[in-house]
């Protein structure tokens, strides 16, 4: 088969064996049905579109464009990290086509309608990215004084249909176990960093081998800028220790000795997962980022407060640990749980009985002429209780507002 390249342009064949071509810069696509891959049509037409790319006029004044271009020039854009750069540009580029559009057209009304078109397809959390980005921009735009509003605000997500799988759910014992016996020896090590540590794809495979020192890692999550420390589990020592030698710089490396992409690194796992799951080794849906649910998922079953979570993770908040940890199995946990509930239950049982359902089982004591004597007493296990003989106080807190606090065997006149 001829492999063909153009200069400036992504040639593919997608999920359904069909190719693609595209601008890389635009994105603008080439119809292959109508220029054929290859043929004098196609290249015909790649340097139209390179043509016109080059004619591209700057952005009017008081439009999406100017101000989209005004924020890609300032520190709040350019300090994000290269992912976020990078998925930021790709919605610029959907964006693209009505950035002539003034600022003053843009309310709620308008905003909902590209949020729906960006999602028609089933691309819903496409969808509600465009609006986040929107609200982002638009948001800078107020600080500044090209808006007076920011017309994205207050625009709520499309929400998620029931029954929707989760888009990167934890991975089971076996399918991890399957992944790193089946993966081949470039690429296990970057598995099991994600596996046993919770780091994202692209922190995983940019981290310099120096910062894997005396079996321990130290490192920053590229996205929030936190520390990350993990003593490096057993598995994950033994898969480093195995790893072919290289002299890349990062601690991974490719089968050529040389640091992973992204790109290249998603490409060999798809070949690898697509394989696994013909022969029925683990089930469909895995995704890398799913290896990151999984560390928190068993750090929850194992007990770990939120916060630990979080800070294993590279986390700020403890929302987000919270989201990763979501699935976790608390049965053994509950188990705990429910024993000591009923062993309290037995506990207070023992302490307090009342088989004649009367306000309390103290005996009455005889009123001394001219007093009004209340018995009281306390119960002691969970919260403290005070009882009252007088029929007509039902409500502890109507007792608490009327009657002072006593100990046991004491009096209120």
């Amino acid at each position: 088969m001829t492999v063909v390249r153009v200069r400036g342009f992504q040639i593919f064949a997608d999920r359904h064996g069909r190719m693609r071509c595209y601008h890389r810069r635009t994105r603008t696509a080439v119809d292959l049905r109508k220029a054929p891959l290859g043929s004098p049509q196609f290249f015909a037409e790649c340097a139209r579109i390179a043509e016109l790319s080059k004619l591209a006029l700057p952005a009017k004044p008081g439009t999406l464009g100017k101000l989209i271009a005004e924020y890609k020039a300032h520190p709040a854009f350019t300090d994000l990290a290269e992912h976020t750069r990078a998925d930021y540009a790709r919605i610029f580029e959907y964006l693209r086509p009505i950035d002539g559009t003034p600022l003053s057209r843009f309310d709620p009304p308008l905003v909902v309608r590209i949020r729906d078109k960006a999602a028609t397809g089933g691309k819903r959390r496409y969808g509600n990215y465009v609006r986040s980005v929107l609200s982002t921009v638009f948001g800078w735009g107020v600080e500044r004084g090209y808006l007076a509003i920011n017309p994205a605000k207050g625009v709520k997500n499309l929400r998620r249909p029931k029954g929707l799988p989760d888009a990167n759910r934890p991975w089971m014992d076996a399918e991890r176990h399957a992944v790193l016996d089946h993966a081949p020896a470039h690429m296990r090590p970057a598995l099991a960093l994600m596996a046993f540590t919770g780091l994202g794809p692209g922190d995983t495979l940019r981290l310099p081998k120096g910062f894997y020192k005396d079996g321990r890692i130290a490192t920053r999550r590229s996205k929030t800028g936190e520390p990350v420390y993990w003593p490096a589990p057993e598995p994950l020592r033994a898969a480093l220790a195995d790893a072919p030698d290289h002299d890349a710089e990062t601690l991974c490396a490719n089968s050529d000795g040389k640091a992973w992409t992204v790109d290249g690194f998603r490409t060999s796992w798809g070949k690898l997962r697509q394989k696994l799951e013909e022969d029925e080794l683990i089930g469909p849906g895995l995704t890398l980022y799913g290896l990151r649910h999984s560390v928190a998922v068993i750090l929850r079953e194992c007990g770990f407060d939120e916060r630990t979570i979080a800070d294993a993770l590279g986390q700020k908040t403890i929302e987000m640990a919270r989201h990763y940890a979501r699935g976790a199995d608390l049965s053994r946990k509950m188990e705990d749980v429910a024993e000591t509930f009923g062993e309290e239950l037995i506990r207070r049982r023992a302490k307090v009985s009342n088989p004649t359902a009367k306000v309390s089982n103290l005996p009455p004591r005889p009123k001394q002429p001219g007093q009004n004597i209340q018995v009281l007493r306390e119960v002691s296990g969970g919260r403290t209780r005070t009882r009252t003989l007088d029929p007509l106080i039902k409500s502890q807190l109507l007792y608490q507002l009327s009657y002072a606090p006593a100990r046991l065997g004491g009096a209120r006149l």
